[in-house]
C-alpha cells in the first residue's frame, strides 16, 4: 500500500526545490513587496503546483520510467503507486494551486501558473517529449516559467526582467541535459525516447550544446546591464559563463573514442557545472535585490 514517502516521491521533490527558488527569487527581486503571508501562500501553491506537474509525468510515463535505471525506482515502475491514484494526485494538486494562487495573488499569476501546468504535462510530456529531439528546449520552457510567475504574483504583470529571468532557465536547460544525455545515452535508446544524442549522434549533440552555450552566456552577462542586474551579478556571470563556455567547447572538440576511453569525464564535469550555473545566477539576482533595498544595488 502506498505511504506518504511514496506520494511525496510523485512530486519530484529535487525538481520542485529549483522551481520554488527561482520563483521566489522572481518574486523577491520585482519592484513590489508582498505582505510576507501572501507570498508565503504564492509560494506554496507554486510548489504545489510543481508538485502537480511532476505527478502527472510519472503518471503519463510510467512505460518509459520502468525502462531507465534512472527512474525504475520512482513510485509507479516501483509498484507502490497506481497510475490512477498518481493521475488523481496530481489532477487535485494542480487544481489546488491554481485557485489558490488566484485567491491569494491575482488572475495573471494564477493563469501562468495554470499555462506551466498545462505545457509541462500536455504540450510536453503527452505531445511532444516522444516525438522530437527538441524535446529539452520544449521542456525547459515549462521550467522556466517559475521566476516569472514569482514576478507576477508580485507585481500583476509580465515584464522585460521576468523574461530575462524566464530565458536564463530555457537557455540553460539544453546543454545541461544534453551533458547528461551524453554519458546517459543507453537509458534514453532502451526507452525509445528520441533525445538529440540517439537521433542525431554525439557529434550533433556536442555542436548543440557549444551553441546553446554561446547563446546563454552572451544573454545572461547581458541581463547585468538591466533592472535585475549589478556588480555583482555581472561578477557572477562572468566567472560561471567562462567556466562553462570552456566545457562546452572542450565537449565540442572532443574525439569520441577519446571520451569513451575517459568515461566522459569533460561532459560529467559540465554537467555538475551546469547543476551549480543556475542557483549561482539566480542568487546573484537576489543579493542585488536586496542591495537596492539598501539604497546601494545595481549601477546606480
Amino acid at each position: 500500500e502506498a505511504g506518504f514517502g511514496d506520494f511525496f516521491a510523485l512530486l519530484k521533490p529535487r525538481v520542485m526545490t529549483l522551481v520554488v527558488f527561482t520563483a521566489l527569487v522572481g518574486m523577491l527581486a520585482a519592484p513590489v513587496a508582498l505582505h510576507p503571508v501572501v507570498a508565503l501562500a504564492a509560494i506554496l501553491c507554486i510548489a504545489v503546483g510543481g508538485g502537480a506537474s511532476g505527478a502527472l509525468n510519472m503518471w503519463w510515463e510510467a512505460d518509459i520510467d520502468a525502462k531507465m535505471r534512472r527512474t525504475a525506482r520512482r513510485p509507479i515502475p516501483a509498484g507502490k503507486v497506481t497510475r490512477d491514484e498518481a493521475f488523481g494526485f496530481g489532477i487535485t494538486l494542480a487544481a489546488f494551486s491554481v485557485v489558490m494562487m488566484w485567491l491569494a495573488t491575482n488572475a495573471l499569476a494564477a493563469g501562468i501558473l495554470a499555462f506551466t501546468i498545462f505545457f509541462y504535462v500536455v504540450i510536453y510530456t503527452i505531445g511532444l517529449k516522444r516525438r522530437t529531439p527538441q524535446n529539452i528546449v520544449i521542456g525547459g520552457a515549462a521550467g522556466a516559467f517559475p521566476p516569472m510567475i514569482g514576478w507576477a504574483a508580485a507585481t500583476g504583470t509580465v515584464s522585460v526582467e521576468s523574461v530575462l529571468m524566464f530565458a536564463l532557465i530555457l537557455l540553460w536547460t539544453p546543454p545541461h541535459f544534453w551533458a547528461l544525455a551524453l554519458f546517459m545515452r543507453g537509458d534514453y535508446d532502451n526507452a525509445g525516447v528520441p533525445m538529440l544524442t540517439v537521433t542525431h549522434g554525439r557529434r550533433a549533440t556536442r555542436a548543440h550544446i557549444l551553441a546553446y552555450t554561446a547563446i546563454l552566456a552572451v544573454m545572461a552577462v547581458g541581463a547585468a546591464f538591466t533592472q535585475i542586474g549589478g556588480p555583482v551579478y555581472l561578477a557572477v556571470a562572468l566567472v560561471f559563463n567562462a567556466l562553462f563556455l570552456r566545457d562546452a567547447v572542450a565537449i565540442w572538440r572532443r574525439d569520441e573514442g577519446a571520451a569513451e576511453a575517459d568515461n566522459y569525464r569533460v561532459e560529467k564535469r559540465a554537467f555538475r557545472l551546469s547543476l551549480w550555473y543556475l542557483f549561482a545566477h539566480f542568487t546573484a539576482i537576489l543579493a542585488e535585490a536586496a542591495l537596492r533595498g539598501l539604497g546601494i544595488g545595481g549601477w546606480a
